[in-house]
C-alpha cells in the first residue's frame, strides 16, 4: 500500500505530463541518484569502480543510444562498436592535436564526429530494412575496423593503431583516480538518460515509434521517414559516440581497435534485447545483466570451494551465459524492463488481488 498514486491529484497539463507523475517514484530517483553521487564514493573499493561501476555507466550509455535506434525506431544495427570507434578516436584527435582542447569538448565532438559517420551509413535505412540493413551496419563494423588499423593518421601515426591519453581534467578538476571517473561517467549519463527520456516522450519520438510499428502507415499520416530515420541514427550515434569516448578515456585510457570489435556491437545488442527494447530503463538493466553476470558465474564455484582450470571457467561461462540469455528471451521477450513495470503494476495494487 506504499506505492499508491491515491490523493495525487493533477492540475495542470505539465503536472500531468512529467517524467515521473507518481510521488513515489520522484523520491526514489532523488535518494537513488543521492546514494550514487554521495555514498558510493565514500565506501566503493578501487577495484568495484574499475570493474564494475565505471563498465556499466559507460555501457549503460551506449545501450540508451543503441535503444533509440533498435528499441524506439525499430531500425536493426549491427555496428553500434564501431560508431563507439568513431567517437573514441575523433575525442582524441581533437584532444592531441588542438592545444588545450577541454576534455568535455573533446568528448562532445567524439559524438558529433560519430553522429555524421553514424547518418551517412544510415542512409541506406531509407530504402532497405530488416536484415539488409543489419548487413549494412555490419559493412560500417568492417570498414572503420579496417580505417583504424590503416589509416595511420586517424591514429595519430601510430602503426599499431593503439592510442592513449593521460592528465585528464575539467574545469581544471583532475579526472584521474577511480572515483573522479565514476562521478564524471554518472554525470554524464544521467544528462544524457534525461535528455533521451524526453526525446521519446517528444514529437519526434512519437515519430520513431510510428516508424517502428508501420512506417507505410506513418508516411500515410504525414510522417516523413527521411527525418524520422536519420535523426533517429543521429542522435543514437551521438550518444553512443560519447560513450565510445568514456570508454577509450575514462575506462581504457590506452586502446586500439578491437576494443570496438564487432563483438561489442553484439555485446551492446543484446543488453538492449535483455533489458527491454524501447525502454530507458531497459538499458540499464541489460548493462547490469551483462557485466554483472561474468563476475557472478566466476566467483560463483570459489564461493562453493570448487577449483576449476582457467580455460574450464572460461568455457563454461560462455555456455550458461548464452543458456541464460536465451531462458530470458524465452520466459519474457520484452526485457527485463517488463518484470520491472509488471512488479510495479502489481505494487499498486496489493494486497488486493484484482
Amino acid at each position: 500500500m506504499l506505492y499508491r498514486e491515491n490523493g495525487q491529484f493533477k492540475s495542470t497539463y505539465r503536472a500531468d505530463q512529467q517524467v515521473f507523475p507518481i510521488l513515489q517514484d520522484r523520491v526514489l530517483m532523488l535518494a537513488l541518484l543521492a546514494f550514487a553521487f554521495a555514498v558510493v564514493p565514500m565506501f566503493a573499493s578501487e577495484y568495484f569502480f574499475r570493474a564494475i561501476l565505471i563498465p556499466f555507466l559507460i555501457l549503460s550509455l551506449a545501450a540508451l543510444g543503441l535503444n533509440i535506434l533498435v528499441g524506439y525506431c525499430g531500425q536493426i544495427s549491427l555496428g553500434t562498436g564501431a560508431f563507439m570507434a568513431v567517437g573514441a578516436y575523433a575525442a582524441y584527435n581533437f584532444h592531441v592535436r588542438i592545444d588545450g582542447m577541454p576534455l568535455l569538448v573533446s568528448l562532445l565532438l567524439g559524438g558529433l564526429c560519430a553522429t555524421v559517420v553514424g547518418v551517412f551509413f544510415g542512409i541506406p535505412s531509407l530504402r532497405i530494412k530488416g536484415l539488409y540493413l543489419a548487413v549494412a551496419t555490419l559493412a560500417a563494423q568492417f570498414f572503420l575496423d579496417w580505417a583504424f588499423l590503416r589509416i595511420n593518421w586517424l591514429t595519430n601515426n601510430s602503426a599499431s593503431g593503439s592510442v592513449s591519453v593521460a592528465g585528464l581534467n575539467i574545469f581544471g578538476l583532475p579526472v584521474e583516480t577511480a572515483t573522479q571517473k565514476y562521478l564524471l561517467c554518472l554525470a554524464l549519463l544521467v544528462v544524457f538518460a534525461m535528455l533521451a527520456k524526453n526525446l521519446v516522450r517528444s514529437a519526434i519520438g512519437r515519430e520513431w515509434m510510428a516508424m517502428r510499428d508501420m512506417d507505410v502507415a506513418a508516411a500515410v499520416i504525414g510522417i516523413r521517414p527521411v527525418y524520422a530515420k536519420l535523426t533517429a541514427f543521429a542522435v543514437s550515434s551521438f550518444i553512443v559516440g560519447v560513450a565510445g569516448a568514456l570508454w577509450g578515456f575514462v575506462h581504457l585510457s590506452t586502446w586500439e581497435p578491437a576494443a570496438f570489435n564487432i563483438d561489442r556491437s553484439f555485446q551492446l545488442l543484446f543488453m538492449v534485447i535483455i533489458g527491454g527494447l524501447g525502454s530507458i530503463m531497459g538499458s540499464f538493466f541489460g548493462a547490469a545483466f551483462i557485466v554483472l553476470l561474468p563476475i557472478l558465474l566466476n566467483q560463483i564455484p570459489g564461493w562453493f570451494g570448487v577449483s576449476m582450470s582457467t580455460a574450464l571457467a572460461s568455457h563454461l561461462e560462455f555456455m550458461i551465459f548464452g543458456a541464460l540469455i536465451v531462458f530470458f528471451l524465452i520466459v519474457e521477450p520484452h526485457g527485463l524492463a517488463r518484470l520491472w513495470s509488471t512488479a510495479k503494476e502489481k505494487l499498486r495494487l496489493w494486497p488486493f488481488p484484482h
